[in-house]
């Protein structure tokens, strides 16, 4: 399976300047196997060590942080003596032992010549809570379920996968029944790679939704483990109603839909830690049009997402019979899973920020609203043909954006002001912007 994560893997090894690096991410999106598969092809050794339930690798953190001393009872560990730059350090579940997490800073200032990379399942919510490591002396890396270029690879469709990063539309646009094939297929299977792995060997559907319910049942699981007991029901009705929230005509996300009379008050430690998990993807409003956007966002009003396409598709039940059925699954429930892929394939798109925009009466909404670095870019998502584009065109007149962007199962079209790229193509909006 090929990960485009690995590249940047790659230029953090070759980096002079490299620190250690923590990867995060939600749980079984694929960190251990990434760091595991970078170590093989990219040095002679790798030493793992997973910090869960380890009892010998917690006494030796325990005392001081010496970067000799701990080389030196991580070189007993492994049985071998740690050449520098032939060997990666891997430290897995890294949280379970906070003062492993805290020995990167001295790692990075008294032995920068060690390769080390970190992951663990809730490292996002071990960083939160005020770990003691500084910021600066540590590199990070976020990872995603597999985007949809991932998917396609994932499936033997290379080519086409290729084809998508050149941008040959004129191309592109004859093989499209081949790509809106595979995106109804990523709807359902979404970017978890255990799930494409067995869908890419087996094609079948009906296995693909077990392995699905068995990931929801283990995020269950880490919530009553790993969260505050208080927070533990909270927690599970946020979670339980992501569905709900994105089958409305407007997508804010509502607290009386969590509970009836639900306030912001009852649910936001629930939702920052959602989102410290990597679970959910909080998209805020913005109420204006400056550089940068995040000077415009209303903290009051967000959309919450769901990490996967296919784990969302799972929770609301969809029927495998709707692949099928013309182009309708990209029209089920109001769009919803339409509007999730298309957040989840702009969240894996490097320096960009992904927000929402709508006016202060609420009668102009945009999907989204990228900010990357230099230009912003409205984005209309449609889930179907139907290309009127009312608040794109208001937004236009009063913000005169470079370019603004309408997603849809239309081909790709440059206009005027408008730019539309179909859906499965929606990852070259960084060549676009």
């Amino acid at each position: 399976m090929y990960r485009i994560a690995i590249q940047k893997l790659l230029k953090w090894k070759e980096n002079k300047y490299r620190k250690p690096l923590i990867i995060e991410g939600a749980r079984q999106v694929g960190k251990t196997w990434l760091m595991k598969e970078f170590g093989k092809h990219a040095y002679r050794n790798t030493v793992y060590i997973n910090f869960d339930a380890n009892s010998r690798m917690a006494e030796l953190f325990a005392s001081d942080l010496d970067t000799d001393r701990l080389i030196m009872g991580l070189e007993l560990y492994a049985g071998h003596k740690i050449e520098p730059d032939n060997t990666l350090l891997i430290f897995d579940e890294v949280q379970e032992v906070p003062r492993a997490l805290a020995s990167l800073k001295y790692f990075y200032e008294n032995a920068p010549q060690f390769h080390i990379v970190c992951a663990g399942s809730l490292l996002g919510i071990a960083l939160h809570e005020g770990t003691s490591f500084p910021v600066g002396k540590v590199d990070f890396l976020k990872l995603y379920p597999l985007s949809f270029n991932e998917f396609l690879m994932a499936l033997g469709q290379e080519r086409f996968a290729r084809l998508l990063e050149k941008q040959d539309f004129q191309m592109i646009t004859s093989f499209k029944q081949t790509y809106i094939d595979a995106l109804k297929q990523y709807y359902f299977v979404g970017g978890m790679p255990e799930a494409v792995q067995y869908f890419a060997e087996n094609k079948d559907f009906t296995e693909v939704r077990e392995i699905q319910k068995r990931i929801l049942t283990a995020y269950e699981q880490d919530f009553s483990k790993h969260a505050p007991h208080e927070i533990v029901p909270r927690i599970r009705m946020v979670w339980n109603s992501i569905p709900s929230q994105l089958a409305k005509e407007n997508k804010k996300f509502i607290y009386g839909l969590v509970r009836e009379g639900g306030r912001a008050k009852d649910y936001e430690t629930a939702i920052m830690w959602l989102s410290d998990c990597g679970l959910v993807h909080k998209v805020s409003r913005v109420n204006g049009a400056g550089i940068p956007l995040k000077a415009y966002e209303d903290l009051k009003a967000f959309k919450l997402f769901a990490v996967d396409v296919g784990l969302l598709s799972c929770m609301t039940g969809l029927r495998q019979g709707t692949l099928l059925d013309g182009n309708n699954l990209f029209t089920e429930f109001k769009g919803a899973l339409t509007e999730q892929y298309v957040c989840q394939q702009l969240k894996t798109l490097e320096d960009l920020s992904v927000y929402y925009y709508t006016n202060d009466k609420n009668s102009c909404e945009v999907d989204f609203v990228v900010d990357a670095g230099e230009l912003i870019a409205p984005v209309e998502v449609k889930a179907e043909v139907n290309l009127k584009a009312k608040s794109l065109k208001t937004y236009q007149e009063k913000f005169s954006p470079k370019i603004s962007v309408r997603t849809s199962m239309a081909d790709f079209k440059k206009e005027d002001w408008l730019v539309n790229i179909p859906l499965y193509a929606i990852e070259q909006l960084k060549f676009i912007v």
